[in-house]
C-alpha cells in the first residue's frame, strides 16, 4: 500500500529522471502494459465499502460546487474546483505525500469525535491572499510559511469555507465545523495514529491561472459512528425526507407569504369601433358596460378572486372587499 502514493520528494526525484533521460516515457509505458499486481494486506482490510466511496465522492461534489460558488464572489475572479478523487489510505501515507510547508488546517466535525484534516496547497492560498490584497492573484514563485497577517486571513477564509463544508454534510448529518489551528509542517500534524485509516477527499482546484490541490483528511474513527449512513440509498431517501418536514414548509410558506402579486380592479368594460377609438378627444366621455350600485371584479394575477366596491381612504382611492369568489380547484386552498 505504501507504494501507492509518492512523497514530494519522490514525485521531483521522478521528474527530474523524465528530463535528465534517466528514465523514459517508452519505458514508463512499457510499464504501465505489464499485468499489475496489487499487494493487499489482510492486516489491514479496507475501512469503506464502494457504496460509502460513492457517498463520500458526491457529498463532496456538493460541497466542491459552495466552495466555488464564495470563493468565485469573494475573489472576483475565475474559480473551478472539481472532486478528483476519494480513496482510502493510512494516516501515515497522506502525511508523507505532502509538502513542508504545506497549509493543514485542523478542526473538529461535531458531535462527531476526533480531529479532521483540510490541506490546501500553497499556491492556491497564496493565490487567495493575493486577490484579497488587491493584487492578480499570482503565487509567489518559490512556497514559504504564512506570517500572521497572512494567518489570520487564511483562517477567516477557512471559517467560511468549513460552513459549506457544513452545508454539503446536511444530507448525511448536522455537524458544527470548528477550526482548531493551522499548521505548516505535516510532520507536526498528528491527528491519529500513522496505521490508523483515512479516507482522503482531493479536490482539483483552479483559481485564475494558479491550479492545485485540496484535501480533506477524515479518519475512520471520526466516521465509525454515522457509517451505516454513508449510502447512497440513505442520502437520496433523507434528502427527499427533507423536502417534506415542517420546518421545510414553514419556511416555503414564509417566502411565498413574502412575494409581491399585482392585484387589479376593473372599472368596467366597453367595445367601440376603430374610427370611434381615433375620433377620441380630451372631455369625451366613455359609458361602460358596469352599473355604478354593482360590485367591481378584483383580479389577483390573471385570476378573478374577489368582488369589491370602490372608495376612499383618507385621501387615497380604496376598495372594500364584499365578496369571495370560488372557482376551480380553489377549494382545495
Amino acid at each position: 500500500m505504501a507504494g501507492d502514493v509518492l512523497s514530494q520528494t519522490e514525485i521531483d526525484d521522478l521528474l527530474s529522471a523524465l528530463s535528465t533521460g534517466v528514465v523514459s516515457a517508452e519505458d514508463i509505458q512499457t510499464e504501465q502494459k505489464q499485468k499489475k499486481i496489487k499487494v493487499y494486506d489482510f492486516k489491514r482490510p479496507d475501512k469503506f465499502s464502494k457504496d460509502q466511496i460513492r457517498t463520500l465522492y458526491m457529498l463532496h461534489e456538493n460541497f466542491a460546487r459552495l466552495l466555488n460558488t464564495y470563493l468565485s464572489t469573494h475573489l472576483r475572479t475565475l474559480v473551478h474546483i472539481d472532486v478528483a478523487s476519494v480513496d482510502q489510505l493510512t494516516y501515515e501515507e497522506f502525511i508523507r505525500s505532502l509538502p513542508n510547508p504545506s497549509v493543514i488546517s485542523v478542526f473538529q466535525m461535531r458531535p462527531l469525535k476526533g480531529n479532521v484534516i483540510l490541506d490546501i496547497n500553497p499556491n492556491i492560498v497564496f493565490s487567495i491572499i493575493e486577490r484579497l490584497f488587491g493584487g492578480s492573484g499570482q503565487a509567489p514563485g518559490k512556497p514559504r510559511a504564512l506570517t500572521d497577517i497572512e494567518e489570520a486571513i487564511t483562517k477567516r477564509v477557512i471559517s467560511k469555507a468549513l460552513e459549506s463544508f457544513q452545508e454539503a454534510w446536511k444530507q448525511v448529518v448536522t455537524i458544527e465545523p470548528r477550526l482548531e489551528v493551522i499548521e505548516t509542517n505535516p510532520q507536526f500534524t498528528q491527528i491519529v495514529p500513522p496505521n490508523d485509516m483515512v479516507v482522503i477527499v482531493t479536490l482539483q482546484t483552479k483559481i485564475g491561472q494558479t491550479e492545485g490541490l485540496i484535501n480533506i483528511c477524515i479518519p475512520y474513527l471520526v466516521l465509525e459512528p454515522i457509517m451505516s449512513k454513508l449510502t447512497t440509498t440513505f442520502w437520496v431517501s433523507s434528502a427527499s425526507t427533507r423536502q417534506s418536514l415542517p420546518e421545510h414548509i414553514n419556511a416555503l410558506q414564509r417566502k411565498l407569504e413574502r412575494t409581491f402579486i399585482p392585484m387589479i380592479v376593473e372599472l368596467g368594460g366597453s367595445t367601440i369601433t376603430v374610427q370611434e377609438l381615433l375620433g377620441l378627444t380630451v372631455g369625451d366621455v366613455l359609458q361602460l358596460d358596469t352599473k355604478f350600485e354593482e360590485d367591481l371584479l378584483l383580479r389577483i394575477g390573471q385570476r378573478e378572486k374577489f368582488k369589491c366596491k370602490p372608495g376612499l381612504s383618507g385621501s387615497k382611492v380604496a376598495i372594500q372587499i364584499t365578496e369571495k369568489l370560488v372557482e376551480g380547484d380553489d377549494n382545495d386552498e
